[in-house]
């Protein structure tokens, strides 16, 4: 398991977004416990560039999303910013152009993306979750998204990405109510796919991004962006960037070398090509 706690730490949006990386996994930690990691949209911004950071590092084949602090992976919007950027349709509309850059970097990640919840993940917080790639979560951890507490609109695309995990009637549920739900709660519906005791959820988190970073990057690459054509509405499926990957694992040397290693009893050496 890489240690990445050795590794240097880059800050983003004055260190309340942090990235680093180490053998093959890259980590972004969104640190801003004071608030339990709410966002403000300079953390959007910030989450965004640590975002391209690692999509740009050869090096990292799989990445990370956490929160600092123990108490929340993401607990949302940061309230106190509404006044100013969120006080009316306009603001509203200039702070969801602002941010949805971002989500939308997320949603067409080209690695894989493993989100990491221990405590609260509400609101913006379950819009992250949603758009990473594995959900795996702490025992206690809590999710919700309480738009109709505040009396805001919560986005199509977040909206899309519920009913697609957990069905229309619990996205209604969840919804009208602003409930939270626990983990194993999360669990059943198909809101999260693991949980862990929060002692042991990082570890098992490290296990399941290394065993990605050491599997071969053009098959998981090829899952990746066949599973995204799957979801799609079969007018709109790409089936041509569906053949074109399958073609190049097919003539990759990582296929060679897969065959080979079998052959030879021994673990791949994948390269990526």
């Amino acid at each position: 398991m890489p240690d990445i706690s050795s590794t240097i730490e880059t800050p983003y949006a004055d260190g309340r977004i942090l990235k680093h990386a180490a053998n093959g996994v890259g980590v972004i930690t969104f640190n801003n416990p004071d608030r339990r990691n709410a966002m403000s949209l300079e953390m959007w911004e910030g989450f965004g560039e640590a975002l391209t950071a690692l999509r740009d590092d050869e090096t990292v084949r799989v990445v990370i999303l956490r929160g600092a602090g123990g108490k929340a992976f993401v607990s949302g919007a940061d309230i106190s910013q509404f006044e100013k950027t969120r006080h009316n349709a306009a603001a509203s509309e200039e702070y969801a152009r602002r941010s949805a850059a971002q989500r939308a970097m997320l949603a067409d990640y080209p690695k894989p993306t493993i989100a990491c919840i221990d405590g609260y993940c509400l609101g913006g917080g379950m819009q992250v979750t949603m758009l990473a790639d594995i959900r795996l979560a702490s025992h206690g951890s809590q999710f919700g998204i309480p738009a109709a507490k505040l009396g805001i609109a919560y986005g199509y695309d977040g909206l899309k990405h519920l009913v697609s995990l957990v069905g229309p009637s619990w996205a209604r549920l969840l919804m009208y109510t602003g409930m939270r739900i626990d983990s194993a709660e999360a669990l059943r519906i198909g809101l999260v796919e693991r949980v862990f005791p929060v002692d042991e959820l990082w570890g098992e988190t490290m296990t399941i991004a290394q065993t990605i970073s050491e599997n071969a990057p053009l098959a998981i690459k090829a899952a990746k962006i066949t599973i995204a054509q799957v979801l799609k509405d079969e007018s709109r499926r790409d089936m041509e960037a569906i053949k074109a990957i399958g073609n190049a694992c097919m003539d990759s040397a990582d296929f060679r070398e897969g065959r080979q290693a079998f052959m030879e009893k021994r673990r791949p050496n994948f390269q990526g090509r």
